[in-house]
């Protein structure tokens, strides 16, 4: 058998999210489809992490194993994304790896961005691509926001009820945001992720930057470690997977 880690682009628009589900299409599924018709094998396609229903990636990370060796990088690439032309999902890039990687478990950082447009004009190029926020936001304070997320802490107040990770404490490396004229850029870089919690962080940033909180508000929030206390997280169209680093 041999194990291949592709890298994939993707417009979580209209899917069900990254993972195989009952109700709709799902990117996993539409890969396993395409590829396993193509390499004429069951193939079985897992990711870095699960995506949400409408959250994108420029570069989500995933590994497959078949028993068909894989002579030409570039034809295997142009095959695959001709087959997936009806979706909007692209493999960028794809690498030979050794019986051990494994897409989720050999990651040692994610980086995801979330972006936002903070303008009163509505959004037409970049309409379910970005969070279009109309009220001004207070970015300084956010930024305040953000620097207290930054090392290891209880994270469950941005956990989603539904979360199965074993433990709420992770370690941020990295909580930035930086402003471009109507573009805010939020990144966050972790070794792993709660299920919602940079939405359930940049929703309660946000009532930072709107003024709904202080910054003893959101100090509070946060180290209550109670879900309850967390602001209406951020929709998931403005969240992107951005970088898995090994």
């Amino acid at each position: 058998m041999f194990t291949y880690q592709i890298t994939v682009e993707y417009l979580g628009t209209n899917f069900v999210g990254w993972q195989i589900q009952t109700n709709g299409l799902s990117i996993q599924g539409t890969l396993e489809k395409v590829l396993s018709k193509f390499l004429k094998d069951r193939i079985i396609v897992i990711g870095s992490g699960r995506t949400d229903a409408g959250v994108h990636a420029s570069e989500q990370s995933a590994h497959f194993k078949t028993k068909n060796k894989i002579i030409d990088k570039n034809i295997f690439i142009s095959s695959i994304n001709f087959f997936l032309r009806k979706y909007p999902i692209s493999i960028l890039d794809l690498k030979k790896r050794n019986e051990r990687f494994h897409a989720r478990h050999s990651a040692k950082e994610r980086i995801y961005r979330y972006f936002i447009i903070n303008r009163r004009s509505s959004l037409v190029l970049e309409k379910n691509k970005a969070w279009h926020i109309k009220k001004k936001l207070d970015v300084k304070i956010m930024k305040k926001g953000a620097e207290i997320l930054r090392g290891t802490h209880n994270f469950s107040t941005f956990r989603a009820s539904s979360c199965q990770a074993k433990s709420p404490i992770k370690t941020m490396k990295k909580a930035i945001i930086k402003k471009n004229k109507d573009r805010i850029v939020l990144t966050f870089q972790s070794k792993s992720f709660l299920q919602q919690q940079v939405r359930s962080m940049v929703g309660s940033l946000k009532y930072l930057g709107e003024g709904k909180w202080d910054l003893n508000d959101f100090k509070k929030a946060f180290s209550s470690k109670k879900r309850a206390k967390c602001a209406p997280p951020a929709p998931a169209h403005g969240l992107y997977l951005t970088k898995v680093i090994y």
